[in-house]
């Protein structure tokens, strides 16, 4: 059985004194030509003297330094085993209370308690909208929970590969990370058996990990391309991770740093495109079906209705009884040996 690696968790929220004032981070920018360049911001009312947030702002006007990277001279990358990255949106403010009732912690004291013992630290990740009013509830959740990575992105469902790829620079540019998971706001999650299995000794570098599926491709109905690898196949079957929850390692995601917004096609479905991607990478897949399993389990790590749903099928309220149901939320962890 693979042994676990031991790990010293830092809590992402050891920023320098010169940013204790401010309510988010001080970035610096990533890609070649398309930059990310994190910004500062001085929120009213701000009640977190350490702030956590970051606000990812596009700089068009960034070439990129030594590998993307141009940093503003005080920002560090903060070392942590595992980033979280909750994938939401603005219709999801119920599902967020939902997670910060569950296994998402509402309070700083209690989230670093977490992020200290498991070595992960986790953000909810949202983009933008031209609404001002959402906008502004979104301001508001931010200065009462400072617990998001905002991306300058429209927030559009039909955009969730764009936002995705936006997600791992971003998280790229912020943290030094072994693993940079996505993970959608409608699982409930185990996260102390997540740093298990993040933590166990891997003999490779470029590591895709999920509970992997091998799906219908889509085609053009005329053509009958076979989108990803572009062969003239008709119907055909690769394999990729299932979009609620799966994790790239940081050889993966540096790859991903270095390439060019317009480098591979991005699908229709964010989790086909990463899946395709990733075959093109040709990285090593890791299938674990702890991640997918329809009901909590002494191993279970996330916990959906699959396949009925693409996660929880009515999250805001079966997230709180998963959590008051003992084997969920307060049984031991039993290692697998998946």
């Amino acid at each position: 059985m693979p042994t676990k690696k031991s790990f010293h968790a830092r809590h992402p929220s050891n920023i320098s004194r010169k940013s204790i004032a401010f309510c988010f981070l001080t970035g610096f920018a990533v890609l070649l030509f398309i930059g990310i360049s994190i910004s500062r911001r001085d929120i009213a009312g701000c009640k977190h003297g350490d702030p956590i947030s970051a606000s990812v702002v596009w700089d068009q006007s960034t070439g990129g330094g030594s590998n993307g990277l141009v940093t503003d001279g005080d920002q560090i990358r903060h070392k942590v085993m595992g980033f979280v990255g909750i994938q939401t949106g603005f219709a999801s403010a119920g599902r967020r209370r939902s997670l910060r009732k569950t296994w998402m912690p509402s309070d700083h004291q209690r989230l670093q308690r977490l992020e200290e013992s498991t070595g992960l630290a986790f953000r909810f990740v949202i983009g933008k909208t031209r609404d001002r009013s959402k906008m502004a509830q979104l301001k508001r959740e931010v200065e009462e929970y400072d617990d998001f990575l905002l991306l300058d992105i429209e927030e559009e469902y039909s955009k969730l590969p764009y936002k995705t790829l936006a997600f791992f620079k971003a998280a790229y540019a912020l943290f030094d990370s072994d693993f940079y998971v996505k993970a959608d706001d409608d699982i409930y999650l185990r996260p102390d058996r997540l740093s298990l299995l993040l933590a166990k000794e891997r003999h490779h570098t470029q590591t895709y990990l999920g509970c992997m599926k091998k799906g219908p491709v889509f085609t053009d109905p005329k053509l009958k391309w076979h989108e990803p690898l572009g062969y003239m196949l008709g119907k055909e079957y690769f394999l990729h991770a299932y979009g609620p929850i799966y994790a790239l390692s940081a050889d993966v995601v540096a790859s991903l740093v270095a390439l060019r917004n317009n480098s591979f096609r991005m699908f229709s479905n964010e989790d086909v495109t990463i899946g395709a991607w990733m075959l093109a990478m040709n990285v090593k897949h890791e299938n674990n079906r702890q991640l997918c399993q329809p009901e909590c389990t002494a191993t279970s790590i996330a916990v959906w209705d699959i396949p009925k749903c693409s996660g929880l099928c009515n999250p805001e309220k079966k997230m709180l009884e998963l959590h008051q149901m003992k084997i969920c939320a307060n049984t031991p962890t039993l290692v697998s040996d998946e």
